[in-house]
């Protein structure tokens, strides 16, 4: 039950606050700290899979662990960078509850027998966001290049709502009742 690959994922839970703290307090260089400390839990978001999938080290608990650790990381980065004024509130609520609403989603199917995997809009969401929030964390150190951040931050929007769209879609029977 725990293993390499859960381990990584409890590590990258135990980044979260830290992640927050470096970012919201008067931290020297805390720009630079917050995107180390972003990248890191974020490789062992990549790790964690790849280890437990290579080594047969897939469990119940990372299969439910992993995907909180990545919903608490980016929520608590995306706050934080509202909190910042790097982001727009409006974009952050509706990119925090995407996040709600597919895994209620989920819950739903699950609690039906029929878990939902992710998908390649799902993925393609994730590193979007992983980008945005990476750009924007470093603010104002990026002088004119914010506008990056600013554009990574539309796309990884269009992205979430895209991918929302295509879960529920995908799975409009489970809402309607019905099995999938």
């Amino acid at each position: 039950m725990w293993n390499i690959p859960n381990s990584l994922t409890a590590f990258r839970i135990v980044l979260v606050p830290v992640l927050v703290a470096v970012l919201l307090t008067e931290l020297p260089d805390r720009e630079y700290w917050g995107l180390g400390i972003f990248v890191v839990a974020t490789v062992t978001d990549y790790f964690d899979g790849f280890i437990a999938r290579r080594t047969g080290a897939v469990t119940v608990m990372g299969s439910l662990l992993d995907p909180i650790a990545d919903k608490l990381l980016i929520t608590a980065a995306f706050i934080s960078l509202v909190e910042l004024d790097l982001a727009p509130a409006w974009m952050v609520t509706i990119i925090v509850g995407r996040e709600f609403a597919v895994t209620a989603l989920r819950m739903i199917a699950l609690e039906r027998g029929l878990p939902i995997a992710a998908n390649y809009w799902g993925k393609a969401k994730m590193v979007a966001q992983v980008i945005a929030v990476a750009i924007l964390i470093l603010g104002k150190k990026l002088g004119s290049w914010i506008v990056l951040g600013h554009v990574s931050l539309w796309a990884a929007l269009v992205l979430t709502v895209v991918s929302m769209v295509v879960y529920f879609w995908q799975n409009r029977s489970l809402l309607a009742g019905e099995k999938a």
